[in-house]
């Protein structure tokens, strides 16, 4: 069947605002004129503004998020023969960073409603060589951290927020990455505050943990060949800091962007064949990153999205403990059953901030049009 309707795509980038692109273009042809590619004033004040935009003493900013979740466990001591445990449910880097330093990653399950980690997940897992956990804000929806922080703080672990993709999200009255000892921030262009390539930030409160992680990106480097540790190659490019310096400020207005859009989206969708996201418990937030519901026919609504016209994704299509980077574990099928089944149930729709009504009204039409087959039911 061929879609007789423009076709709408998952999300869009920068290049869909003219303005916005000129700006851009501006700041990276004036780095570029000067060839200030390498640190700088432009990564220091961005470094500033990060850290006064989360409410943190601190930012460093990173090459990735994964940098930023690695170095933020190099920084607290967390290396071989040391277990982090991280849900499931995530994209892998949540766990590569565990291995990029060494420990182990421990697997746990997530909440059926949230597809979060919660506190009885964390505690349950805890053993004689947990270090740290690591819990996901996924998709922009805040985790209830204050009781994993309790547990943590009883079992005297550390607590690295994966906050990749919930830039801006609120619990109360504080930012998602301001709570744990660090947190992570990815600014993969895709994300609710993208850069134009591969990018990130680490954010704390402690003065030791920013400062070995300013030294771990840059080859453990101060001054310039003294070096104090073994580092890496792990710099926020400057015209990476440019971009994001320019978007930071427009951010709140593109998450309330998200936020409208998503509760339209779920309004429409009502009554019909998909679950769509739990509403964000007291005091938390969702920032939509991603939009996502859930059906066990998931495969074939995908392919009736296609056929009008409508792009979907899926995230994540294998939970992290079922791929083969990490099949030596020895966590088979069945092992962790609601991230199992939120692989084969998810389905990510469209979603951007400026989402007009009509595209929304667009995407529900063809939801609702969908009949799930009754074997897939």
């Amino acid at each position: 069947m061929t879609s007789t309707h423009t076709e709408i795509p998952l999300t869009r980038l920068d290049n869909a605002d003219p303005a916005l692109t000129e700006e851009l273009l501006a700041v990276v042809g004036d780095l570029a004129s000067r060839s200030a590619f390498i640190g700088g004033p432009e990564v220091d004040a961005f470094d500033r503004e990060f850290a006064d935009y989360c409410g943190t003493a601190h930012a460093v900013g990173l090459s990735s998020g994964t940098e930023a979740l690695a170095l933020a466990l190099r920084a607290l001591g967390v290396g071989p023969g040391d277990e982090v445990i991280v849900p499931a449910n995530s994209f892998i880097a949540t766990a590569e960073a565990v291995t990029l330093v060494g420990a182990q990653p421990r697997f746990v399950d997530v909440d059926p409603d949230t597809a979060l980690m919660t506190a009885a997940h964390l505690a349950a897992a805890i053993g004689p060589n947990t270090r740290c956990v690591m819990p996901v804000h996924l998709y922009g929806r805040t985790l209830d951290l204050d009781p994993i922080v309790e547990v943590a703080r009883a079992a005297g672990l550390f607590v690295v927020e994966d906050a990749c993709q919930a830039h801006g999200a609120f619990l109360g009255e504080r930012r998602a990455g301001s709570i744990g000892h660090a947190a992570a921030f990815s600014f993969y262009p895709a994300k609710n505050l993208g850069a134009w390539g591969d990018a990130g930030a680490m954010v704390t409160n402690d003065e030791q943990i920013a400062d070995t992680v300013r030294l771990l990106r840059s080859h453990g480097e101060r001054p310039r060949y003294h070096h104090r540790m073994p580092g890496t190659t792990a710099r926020l490019d400057a015209i990476q800091a440019a971009v994001l310096r320019v978007k930071l400020p427009r951010l709140e207005a593109a998450n309330a962007g998200r936020r409208r859009a998503a509760a339209a989206l779920t309004k429409a969708l009502s009554g019909g064949p998909v679950r769509t996201p739990a509403p964000a418990t007291d005091g938390g937030d969702h920032v939509f990153h991603q939009y996502v519901v859930t059906t066990p026919a998931r495969d074939a609504l995908r392919e009736h999205l296609a056929a009008h016209g409508v792009a979907s994704a899926i995230h994540y299509p294998v939970p992290i403990h079922l791929t083969q980077a990490y099949a030596a574990q020895g966590e088979g099928p069945g092992s962790l059953p609601v991230a199992e089944r939120l692989a084969k149930q998810s389905c990510t729709l469209p979603m951007w901030p400026t989402m007009e009504d009509h595209v929304i009204e667009r995407v529900a039409e063809v939801v609702h049009d969908f009949q799930a087959l009754d074997e897939a039911a």
